[in-house]
């Protein structure tokens, strides 16, 4: 099997408002959308990031009232000290504070405007 490109789905109410807080904190771009449905891109490449509202007919009948509750978005940067100061410059709500874990990982948190938890991570030598 040749894998060519990832993405992830999230199902959430609002899908505008997602894609809209991807598109200005972290630099995401819509490749294309439709009534209830967003794909985004980063243009330094990585997982695409999809968002299906609630309900969508297309989903399965077992999937389309679940919402995306649990999940994690993670992406590692270089710098996570100044991202958590641009963010939180930009008026972005820090839900889980910039730590170090013994095993040298260094992590925050925040939320989407649908509650989807966005991780930004640095691993440091140990």
């Amino acid at each position: 099997m040749q894998i060519t490109r990832t993405a992830v789905s999230l199902t959430v109410e609002d899908v505008t408002s997602s894609a809209a807080f991807l598109k200005r904190h972290f630099g995401y771009a819509e490749e294309m959308s439709a009534d209830g449905f967003v794909s985004l891109a980063h243009p330094g490449g990585g997982t695409n990031v999809v968002y299906l509202r609630r309900g969508l007919e297309v989903l399965p009948e077992d999937q389309r009232h679940r919402i995306a509750d649990g999940v994690i978005l993670a992406f590692v940067v270089e710098d996570v000290a100044a991202e958590e100061r641009r963010l939180r410059a930009e008026g972005v709500t820090v839900t889980l504070p910039l730590r170090e874990e013994p095993w040298g990982e260094k992590l925050f948190q925040v939320a989407d405007p649908n509650g989807i938890a966005i991780e930004l991570v640095e691993w440091v030598e140990k």
